[in-house]
C-alpha cells in the first residue's frame, strides 16, 4: 500500500495533538524565535491519511511532532534548532 506524503501548507508543517507535550514544547521554542510554521491536528476530522503518513514515515508508529518540509523531506520530534534552520534554507531557496 503506497502512503501520498501531505501536500505541505508552508515551508514547514508541524503535524501535532493538543495533548502531546513534544508538540508544545516545540511550538513554543519556534514561537519563542518567530519562526513561521503550518500546524494540522492529527486528532481532526478526516485525518485517517495523515496519521498513515506519519505511520509510514516512523516505522509504522504515530509519533509526533512530525514535521513536513516543501521540499519532501521530514523529521520526527526534531529540535527547535533543527526545524528554523531547515526553514532558513528553505526561505533562501
Amino acid at each position: 500500500m503506497t502512503v501520498q506524503t501531505p501536500e505541505p501548507t508552508a515551508d514547514v508543517t508541524i503535524f501535532y495533538a493538543d495533548w502531546c507535550p513534544f508538540c508544545a514544547k516545540l511550538i513554543k521554542n519556534l514561537d519563542r524565535t518567530e519562526t513561521p510554521y503550518a500546524l494540522v491536528d492529527v486528532e481532526g476530522d478526516n485525518t485517517d491519511d495523515i496519521n498513515a503518513w506519519i505511520e509510514s514515515v516512523n516505522d509504522g508508529n504515530r509519533i509526533i511532532p512530525t514535521v513536513l518540509y516543501s521540499d519532501g523531506t521530514h523529521e520526527t520530534n526534531p529540535p527547535a534548532s533543527s526545524v528554523r534552520n531547515k526553514q532558513k534554507e528553505l526561505a533562501e531557496s
